[in-house]
């Protein structure tokens, strides 16, 4: 099995760009996508809306095993998610989304920013066409999202913090599109749906 990156090794707002994009290029994910086990079962564990790791009703604690439990974790076709290892697939419950955008790292500006942002278990995802951002379709409402990994639509996804959104709104405020729309990586974000 492979083991997940270890944490970051500074600060994250110390981080440089560059320094971001070699800790992404080293990052080695266990195959979750190609794991079919037979075995199935629950895990009796659930991903709250707040991002917090609870197993039978205990929270957990060790931010270790959330990141480990983070590696192995899967969204099938049907929206569920599951843990998965070559042995097993255990179901488990996700009340939003099972990871959470706490911190944001933007360089440059329009077409040539690149945003990069910290997760809640110390992952690092650059925004882009593999990793698109979304809004959702109510612009009194929005739904600020990150595709973390899987299938673009049906993946798993991190919710970005409102503070994290209203930074984003700011850039892109400040870059004078009409409609406003984010820039990452060479892909374009709009803020709002038209």
């Amino acid at each position: 099995m492979v083991t997940p990156a270890p944490s970051l090794p500074k600060d994250f707002s110390q981080l440089s760009l560059a320094e971001a994009a070699e800790l992404l290029a080293a990052r080695k994910l266990p195959p979750v996508e190609s794991w079919h086990p037979e075995r199935e079962g629950d895990s009796a564990m659930e991903i709250r809306a707040d991002g917090s790791w609870y197993h039978e009703g205990g929270r957990i604690n060790r931010p270790a095993m959330v990141r480990l439990f983070s590696t192995i974790l899967r969204r099938e076709p049907d929206g569920g998610h599951v843990l998965v290892t070559p042995a097993e697939k255990l179901a488990i419950a996700v009340e939003d989304t099972p990871f959470r955008a706490v911190e944001m790292k933007s360089e440059g500006e329009g077409e040539t920013r690149k945003l990069v942002f910290r997760l809640d278990t110390d992952d690092l995802v650059m925004a882009g066409a593999d990793h698109p951002l979304g809004f959702g379709d109510d612009p009194e409402n929005p739904d600020p999202r990150l595709h973390v990994r899987g299938t673009i639509g049906n993946g798993l996804e991190a919710r970005i913090d409102r503070a994290l959104y209203y930074e984003i709104a700011d850039l892109a405020l400040a870059d004078g599109e009409e409609p406003p729309a984010i820039w990452s990586n060479g892909a374009r974000f709009p803020l709002v749906v038209t």
